[in-house]
């Protein structure tokens, strides 16, 4: 507990300097060396790309960054910055779907099929297998597997990233999951 009252009060002095434009430059390295590696791999599960991932990191980065004055602090940075990552990450697939004029669900397919020459993916077939089913879910169950099952995050942390009742969660990574395995069944 103490720890967690340690790392609130860090995020809050934090936030603090990062609206004070003598310490704001500090202060946005601290949090992009704080956050960066979490963050990446979020946005990593979602687009699968690794030169996607940084794109899209780059931009949440830029995006917190403008923002940060409008944060209220009504919920954790983090699960605020998560929020406009994952923002950021569907915006960024719906704008390449639309560029190649495919829907999601194709590109997708074709993100996992690229996983295989992708040098910075380091998973082997099963890996691949199972990124293949995770592509068939629907993305607000994909979002939520991929947070809980990856990420090991709580259902509350998740609740407040996606703005969602904890029981929809439970229920949506259920569906999720037996979906998965029946995809991994079936191929």
């Amino acid at each position: 507990m103490e720890l967690k009252s340690k790392m609130l009060i860090a995020e809050e002095t934090l936030v603090i300097q990062l609206k004070q434009k003598d310490h704001q430059a500090k202060a946005f390295e601290v949090l992009v060396n704080t956050y960066k590696e979490r963050l990446y791999w979020h946005i990593r599960r979602i687009v699968l790309n690794h030169d996607d991932t940084d794109d899209v990191l780059q931009n949440t980065f830029i995006k917190v960054f403008r923002n940060i004055d409008s944060f209220k602090g009504d919920s954790k940075l983090y699960s605020w910055m998560y929020r406009i990552a994952t923002n950021e990450a569907l915006s960024f697939l719906k704008s390449k779907s639309q560029k190649f004029k495919i829907n999601n669900e194709k590109l997708m397919t074709k993100a996992v099929e690229d996983l295989r020459a992708d040098v910075y993916f380091e998973g082997d077939e099963i890996q691949l297998k199972l990124q293949m089913a995770i592509a068939t879910l629907p993305e607000k169950q994909k979002l939520i597997f991929n947070m809980k099952y990856f990420q090991e995050m709580k259902y509350e942390e998740i609740s407040e990233i996606l703005e969602t009742s904890v029981g929809g969660l439970k229920a949506s990574y259920h569906l999720a999951s037996k979906k998965i395995e029946a995809f991994l069944k079936e191929n």
